[in-house]
């Protein structure tokens, strides 16, 4: 199935609810492997102190004004990846950090690359686990979601979705003023939240 753009023209924090439930697809020479998304958080650039965006475009943070249906890697603390589905028509800095999801094909090969996961609803629960039970890394940064060796099949969102403070967010974007962490609630993959925590490491946390 084509993704339909049109879908993701909104700023993030509207379109969240509906990406809840989507499948995301990773192929890789090993195999491929899908995840139902469970948990999201909104970042919309220039309005919002939490996201990588909000003092202007660089080079780091480029795909994030560009079209959207396109996927926005980082590291962070030196050995995560997080990825992105940037959101919002192009010139304007909107993404949805994919924070947890339901491993629903390829499990074998999900399980391979996140051995410490003793129970399968734990093999992407959470944004860095995500990314590796997937197979993403940060070279996939810019990756068009309908084009690509990743692919974003949405949804038409869930009936019932919970909101709340965003996670490990530092300052004014981590503060109940920004409700925007999305999930699915009573779901077993969902990420447990955890206050910011000051860290002593070169690269930020926060989101994107």
């Amino acid at each position: 199935m084509t993704l339909d753009r049109s879908l993701l023209l909104a700023p993030s924090y509207e379109v969240a609810p509906f990406l809840l439930g989507s499948i995301l697809t990773v192929d890789s020479p090993e195999g491929s492997v899908s995840l139902r998304i469970t948990e999201v958080e909104a970042y919309h650039g220039s309005e919002d102190p939490g996201s990588h965006a909000f003092r202007g475009r660089t080079n780091r943070n480029a795909v994030m004004f560009g079209e959207p249906g396109h996927l926005y890697t980082y590291f962070t603390y030196g050995m995560h990846t997080c990825a992105n589905v940037v959101c919002g028509p192009d010139g304007q800095a909107s993404g949805l950090l994919l924070r947890a999801g339901e491993v629903i094909d390829g499990i074998d090969l999900a399980r391979s690359r996140r051995v410490t996961s003793r129970k399968d609803f734990d093999l992407a629960r959470g944004p860095a686990r995500l990314t590796v039970a997937a197979g993403i890394t940060l070279a996939d940064g810019g990756a068009d979601l309908a084009a690509s060796r990743i692919r974003l099949e949405l949804g038409s969102g869930v009936a019932n979705f919970a909101t709340g403070p965003r996670t490990g967010v530092s300052g004014a974007g981590g503060t109940t003023e920004f409700p925007w962490r999305f999930w699915i609630p009573g779901d077993r993959t969902v990420s447990p939240y955890k206050a910011h925590a000051p860290k002593r490491r070169l690269e930020s946390s926060g989101g994107n």
